[in-house]
């Protein structure tokens, strides 16, 4: 039974009313495999909540961030198209489509990329540190930053218990993805940690190759920034390389080839460059305490991992302490797969296993873990969160009313330029702030987050 009250808190972006398949990031092999294929925004949403529901009846603090402001106008805008709303998106569309897809992105959703985020029990400050993603390898994503920062810094508003880092600087020596790339190793949620961090950008020396295929978009001088930011103890903050092998099979974040949580590390065998090494430093800086299971390549390929994203799965504690994989329907029905995992839960690894259906996301590229931003919270700064985030039987009810009301349930790429859309998408905003309890939370508010953006991406 546990006894500590600090809980990890699973933070899930809503999926917003303009999810869609364009296909958008290199490396992402779903992403691209599904372009230009019609979505239902309103089944994604809905899979969503409902994988979120499944946490809350296992006992798991669940909680939402909302989405962004899609199709992005004032980003058009910035871009050189001029006029009405309804001028720009059809410029758009007619002279640079894949302006406008970009503009259009739900990619928010995945809000283990919206920022890294170190609790009290590791920082010296004995404050929660967050610093959100700049996401600096695409379009689509490092467009979120400034509406992501202010999200975070209303939700979690009170400086006495809260941090918030500006992004780091938006250029790819400091390419930074966020959450995807760290996990935090601990007994315990409340006691100090070991921090690991994985890149893939900087340190490929001595290796027989580079990623040929694929980008790499975490970098090693971004980790390092933001440890210092979050004031780690230097001592229990690793650093480790991504395989190259991983990285050009389709391996664009860490969490798409390993997973952890508490004292359970599963990975592949081509996790990380050295990978033997790496293990020995986690065991070492864990006292021992740490326990892993390494898929072996000659029983899942890179292929078979990526496709079926088994390692993007969450690993979560139930209140009485036991953990449990909440896993993609894919992974149950993918029979090596399905045999792995049951493995690990005869050997105790796991303490059992949910499916979860998520495949609207998964064509996307995003998994179960793709969905949720981790926020380990003592007490008191549970009690400082913005209290309508929190999701309850009350605003699961709410949510799952407001996407019928709000959500299309089948969009096409060209929709983007849709006028109706945006007003759709800004009716449904506001009506979800109200939800929340978040003002002005969006510039069609009266918000401004254009003051968030960092200067390297500020009109000058």
């Amino acid at each position: 039974m546990q006894t500590d009250q600090t809980l990890e808190f699973n933070f899930d972006g809503l999926v917003g009313p303009t999810h869609n398949y364009a296909g958008l990031a290199p490396g992402n092999l779903a992403s691209q495999s599904n372009k230009a294929r019609a979505s239902s925004p309103r089944a994604a949403a809905l899979q969503g909540l409902a994988k979120m529901d499944r946490l809350r009846a296992l006992g798991v603090p669940q909680a939402v961030l909302p989405p962004q402001e899609r199709p992005n106008v004032v980003l058009l805008r910035r871009l050189g198209f001029a006029g009405s709303d309804e001028v720009v998106l059809a410029s758009a569309l007619r002279e640079a489509p894949h302006l406008l897809a970009a503009a259009g992105s739900s990619s928010s959703m995945w809000a283990a990329n919206a920022a890294t985020v170190c609790p009290s029990a590791d920082a010296a400050d004995g404050r929660v540190h967050f610093t959100p993603a700049n996401l600096a390898t695409s379009l689509h994503r490092t467009s979120e930053t400034a509406t992501t920062a202010a999200i975070l810094q209303a939700v979690f508003d009170d400086p006495a218990y809260f941090v918030h880092h500006t992004p780091l600087p938006g250029m790819a020596d400091f390419g930074d993805e966020g959450a995807a790339n760290h996990t935090r190793f601990c007994s315990t949620f409340g006691e100090p940690a070991v921090q690991l961090f994985v890149y893939g950008r900087n340190d490929f020396a001595g290796l027989s190759r580079r990623p040929q295929r694929f980008p790499a978009r975490q970098s090693r001088q971004a980790c390092e920034a933001v440890a210092r930011l979050h004031q780690l103890a230097p001592d229990r903050t690793l650093f480790a390389l991504q395989h190259p092998d991983a990285i050009d099979a389709g391996v664009f974040h860490n969490d798409v080839i390993a997973v952890g949580h508490r004292d359970v590390l599963l990975c592949h065998e081509t996790a990380f460059a050295d990978q033997p090494q790496t293990l020995d430093a986690l065991r070492c800086a864990t006292s021992g305490r740490l326990r892993t299971a390494v898929a072996p390549a000659n029983r899942i390929s890179l292929g078979d991992a990526v496709s079926s994203y088994l390692f993007n799965s969450q690993i979560v504690t139930r209140p009485d302490g036991g953990n449990v994989l909440v896993a993609p329907a894919e992974c149950e029905q993918h029979p090596v797969v399905a045999a792995l995992i049951a493995e690990w839960v005869n050997d105790g690894i796991l303490g059992g296993v949910e499916f979860v259906d998520v495949h609207q996301s998964m064509r996307n590229g995003g998994g179960p873990a793709c969905l949720r931003l981790r926020v380990v919270l003592t007490p008191d700064e549970q009690r400082a969160v913005a209290p309508g985030v929190i999701l309850d039987d009350h605003l699961s009810s709410r949510l799952a009313g407001w996407i019928e009301r709000h959500y299309r349930d089948h969009l096409e790429p060209a929709d983007l330029a849709d006028p109706d859309l945006l007003c759709e998408c800004r009716e449904a905003l506001d009506e979800l702030t109200r939800i929340l309890g978040l003002v002005n939370l969006y510039e069609f508010q009266g918000g401004d987050t254009k003051s968030l953006i960092p200067m390297s991406n500020q009109e000058r």
